[in-house]
């Protein structure tokens, strides 16, 4: 039998296929089992370049510019992507530029963290007027509640060992208590209102980075005073007229000799329509007041005012002004409960003396004045900034207040004639809602 050669070289323009194998060579067959497989490589043929056309780029320029030309407009304040592939720069969309914020807020309709920040910068902007006056005007209105206190807890700590003593202590101090109660709600109408037209004054010239001492602001608010006080005695009638028509039922049920579960249960069920009476009024009239010192209307218009921007948007103003008193609250009580709880220990453990009268007195004081000093700005802050953002979201307000911001930015400062622009004839028809907006 003749030997089996095997073919040990392969042709130039090839490479192998598969994986060798180490089997041993078959007799006979003239191969060996998984050795590669010889294939031709392909040759790939090159195509000499194009010789570079520099007019070309001037003509593609040529063509973009007329089909751009051709486009129809875009609305103000929209932005027409760039034309290529994606990508940013010039061949991409072209974000819309930030909005200006030469004060408190940013000159475009405002979401919730924009609010709360813009009331915060309102504080640190200006904290000599903010704070100031929001503490003189906490003081003088928790200072008969705080009498009213201390005298009550001075005449339990003196007759603890006595019960009926006691007893005639508490009628009289819960007497002197709601005495003092009420005089100071007298006092808090009259100053917490002023503060509250101040500080929204204060905030219209801040939204533009411009600051107002307390006795401007007041020069400003002045003659508004009258406006201000008829505005919160009408909203407080319509809230309270409920309550008037509660106590009529109650007086006919018991003149009738009615069963006392009929008069709880009706009690009940006015608390449950009550809740929601109050916060449907407290929302559509929350931006009354900022109407009426920055756009100098009237009483009855500016809860008209507040009535039409409030309408279309009213769950969120809704939510916006719990949530914001929640946290108003919190922290104001943050502070006041521990002044309260000491004060309320030492006028007990006084055994009534003078001194622990006094000092329980000072000691409620200044914790309802740091707890009022806080919450004040920021209920004042709020309204204002969703006055402003309802504005900039129904009317395009931002476009009118970004042209005046511009010229300011110009001219290096702000000038008091920034305060006009509020006024109602800078005001526009109500526009469709706005895709941009957050």
């Amino acid at each position: 039998m003749g030997t089996c050669q095997t073919v040990t070289g392969r042709p130039r323009n090839s490479r192998p296929v598969g994986r060798p194998s180490s089997l041993p060579l078959h007799r006979g067959l003239g191969f060996t089992l998984g050795r590669p497989r010889i294939v031709p490589r392909r040759r790939v043929r090159r195509v000499p370049r194009a010789p570079a056309r520099p007019w070309a780029a001037g003509r593609r320029a040529a063509a973009w510019a007329g089909a751009a030309a051709r486009l129809p407009a875009l609305p103000a304040g929209r932005i027409r992507p760039a034309p290529g592939y994606g990508g940013q720069g010039a061949y991409g969309f072209r974000p819309p530029p930030p909005a200006l914020r030469p004060g408190i807020i940013p000159l475009r309709p405002l979401g919730l963290g924009d609010i709360l920040d813009g009331t915060i910068k309102l504080v640190r902007s200006n904290p000599k007027s903010v704070l100031g006056l929001s503490a003189i005007v906490a003081a003088i209105g928790s200072i008969p509640v705080a009498i009213g206190n201390a005298l009550l807890y001075g005449e339990l700590g003196e007759n603890l060992d006595d019960p009926g003593a006691l007893e005639n202590a508490t009628t009289s101090g819960v007497a002197t208590q709601y005495g003092s109660t009420l005089i100071s709600l007298a006092v808090q109408f009259v100053a917490v209102t002023l503060l509250t037209g101040v500080l929204t004054r204060i905030l219209g010239r801040a939204v533009f980075g411009g600051r107002l001492t307390a006795g401007e602001a007041w020069r400003l608010v002045r003659p508004r005073t009258g406006a201000l006080f008829g505005l919160v005695a009408l909203t407080g009638l319509i809230m309270l007229a409920p309550m008037v028509l509660l106590a009529l039922l109650l007086v006919a049920v018991y003149a009738g000799n009615a069963d006392p579960v009929a008069a709880l249960g009706l009690t009940l069920v006015f608390l449950l329509l009550y809740i929601p009476y109050v916060l449907f009024f407290t929302t559509r009239f929350a931006l009354a007041a900022p109407a009426l010192v920055l756009e100098g209307r009237g009483v009855t218009d500016s809860m008209r005012r507040s009535w039409n921007l409030v309408t279309g948007d009213f769950w969120r103003v809704l939510g916006i002004l719990l949530l914001t008193s929640l946290l108003a609250g919190l922290i104001g009580s943050v502070f006041t409960i521990p002044f309260t709880f000491v004060g309320a220990f030492v006028g007990l453990l006084g055994g009534g003396s003078t001194g622990s009268i006094i000092l329980t007195a000072v000691l409620i004081t200044v914790g309802a004045t740091l707890g009022s000093m806080i919450t004040y700005p920021v209920q004042a802050g709020v309204y204002g900034l969703m006055y402003a953002d309802r504005r900039m979201r129904a009317e395009a307000f931002d476009l009118v207040l970004q042209t005046a911001a511009i010229e300011q930015q110009r001219q290096g400062w702000v000038h008091a004639s920034a305060d006009d622009l509020w006024l109602p004839e800078n005001a526009t028809p109500p526009q469709p809602p706005r895709a941009d907006t957050p």
